[in-house]
C-alpha cells in the first residue's frame, strides 16, 4: 500500500510550486485532482520540447486528475465547494486574496471542517507591504538577494532552474507532511502558509549572518566559494575542466603532500589555514591549475580521487544524460511515453509505480459526475 493511499488532495494551482508540493503527494499515493482554469495550466505552453509536452508540466504533474473549474462560474464553484467537503488537504496558489474573493476563505473552510489542511503558496505572504506584489522566480531570485551572489564578478545571474519555486514547493510538501502527523495526534487541519519569497529567505541565511554579523559581504564568485580555497574549477591538460573543494585543513595537508608533492604549503604562512588561503586565493588556486593542466581530466581526478581529495567534473547537460549515477523513471503522456531523472529519494527493496501525465480536463466529466451539486446535470451527457 502506498503510504497516502485514501488521501483525496485538491490542488488549485498552476506553474510550478504548488504542483511540485502536489506531485509529491501524487507519488506518495494520494489522490490528487488538480483544478485547472478554463483552458488549462498556463505551464502547460512553457514549452513543447517533452515529445510535444511541456517539459516543466511533464515533470511536475504525473499521476494527478485534471480538471478545468472555471471559478467565477456559480456551478463550478459548487463543485469545488463539494470536492472540499471530502478532502484531506486543498493546497492553492492563486493570486494574493483570490480564494478569498472566490469564497473559500480558509479560515472559514476551517470552521467548517477543523481537520483540513490547507496549504496557501504566494510570492512573499499574506502580510507585509509587499503581500500584493506579483511574483515570478526570478523576481524572487533577484530580492531575497540570490543574485548578488551567484554570477561572475562581471554582472549577476539567474539560477538556471526555477529554484525558488522549487524551494517553496519543497517547503509547502514538508509542512504539509507535519500536518498531516499532528492531524494523527490531535485531529485537527491547519492553515499553512508559504511564500517564494521566505522559502529562499530560508536558504540565504548563510551569506545573511556573514553579512550581518560578520562585516564579509560574499561577493559573486562563479564557480568559486566566498569561504573556501581552493575550491572552484580548474582546466587540464586536455581541455576539459575538474571541479576541487577542500574542505578542510586536513585534505588540504592530503592534497600538499600526496597529489602537488609540496608537504611544505601544508604549514607556510599564507597557506596552512583556510582563512589564509582565502586571503590569498590566487597564489593558492595558480599552484593548483599548474599542477591540473600537467594531466588530462580523467588522470586528475583518478589521483585526487585515489588520495580521498574530493573532486568532480564540470558536466554539460549530454554528460548529464549520460551520466553513469542515474536513475530514472517512465511517464505516460498524451504524446508518448518518456523517461525522467529519478526522485532524489527512494525506499529500499520498495520499487514506486507513478501515474501519467493527465490531458487538459481529461478526468473533467468523471470529477464533474462525482462530486456535482445535488440536482445538477453537471458532467452528464444528455
Amino acid at each position: 500500500m502506498a503510504e497516502l493511499e485514501g488521501l483525496l488532495v485538491v490542488s488549485v494551482e498552476h506553474a510550478v510550486a504548488a504542483p511540485y508540493a502536489s506531485v509529491k503527494l501524487a507519488d506518495a499515493g494520494a489522490r490528487v485532482i488538480k483544478v485547472e482554469r478554463p483552458g488549462g495550466d498556463f505551464a502547460r505552453e512553457y514549452d513543447a520540447l517533452a515529445k510535444g509536452s511541456s517539459s516543466y508540466f511533464v515533470w511536475l504533474n504525473r499521476g494527478k486528475e485534471s480538471v478545468c473549474l472555471d471559478l467565477k462560474a456559480e456551478e463550478d464553484r459548487a463543485v469545488l465547494s463539494n470536492l472540499l467537503q471530502q478532502a484531506d488537504i486543498l493546497i492553492q496558489n492563486l493570486g494574493p486574496g483570490v480564494l478569498s474573493r472566490l469564497g473559500f476563505d480558509p479560515q472559514r473552510l476551517l470552521e467548517e471542517r477543523p481537520e483540513l489542511i490547507i496549504c496557501s503558496i504566494s510570492g512573499y505572504g499574506s502580510e507585509g507591504p509587499r503581500a500584493q506584489q506579483k511574483a515570478y522566480d526570478l523576481l524572487i531570485q533577484a530580492e531575497s538577494g540570490l543574485c548578488a551572489i551567484n554570477g561572475t564578478p562581471d554582472g549577476p545571474a539567474r539560477v538556471g532552474v526555477s529554484v525558488c519555486d522549487i524551494a517553496a514547493g519543497m517547503t509547502a510538501y514538508q509542512a504539509i507532511l507535519e500536518a498531516l502527523i499532528a492531524r494523527m495526534k490531535n485531529g485537527r487541519g491547519r492553515h499553512i502558509e508559504v511564500s517564494l519569497y521566505h522559502a529562499m529567505a530560508d536558504w540565504m541565511n548563510v551569506p545573511y549572518l556573514q553579512h550581518r554579523y560578520g562585516g564579509v559581504t560574499p561577493g559573486r564568485q562563479g564557480l568559486q566559494h566566498p569561504t573556501i580555497a581552493p575550491y572552484g574549477a580548474f582546466p587540464c591538460a586536455d581541455g576539459k575542466v575538474l571541479l576541487l573543494s577542500i574542505q578542510s585543513d586536513r585534505e588540504w595537508r592530503l592534497l600538499c603532500e600526496r597529489v602537488l608533492k609540496r608537504p611544505d604549503l601544508a604549514d607556510q604562512e599564507g597557506f596552512a589555514t583556510n582563512r589564509e588561503r582565502v586571503a590569498n586565493r590566487a597564489e593558492v588556486d595558480q599552484l593548483v591549475g599548474e599542477h591540473m593542466l600537467k594531466g588530462d581530466r580523467e588522470s586528475n581526478i583518478s589521483e585526487l580521487e585515489a588520495n580521498g581529495i574530493a573532486c568532480g567534473r564540470l558536466s554539460d547537460l549530454e554528460d548529464l544524460v549520460e551520466h553513469p549515477q542515474n536513475r530514472h523513471i517512465r511517464i505516460k503522456t498524451q504524446h508518448g511515453e518518456l523517461e525522467l531523472l529519478a526522485p532524489g529519494a527512494f525506499v529500499t527493496g520498495q520499487p514506486r509505480s507513478y501515474g501519467p501525465v493527465p490531458a487538459v480536463d481529461e478526468q473533467g466529466q468523471r470529477v464533474r459526475a462525482e462530486f456535482a451539486p445535488a440536482g445538477s446535470t453537471s458532467g452528464r451527457k444528455e
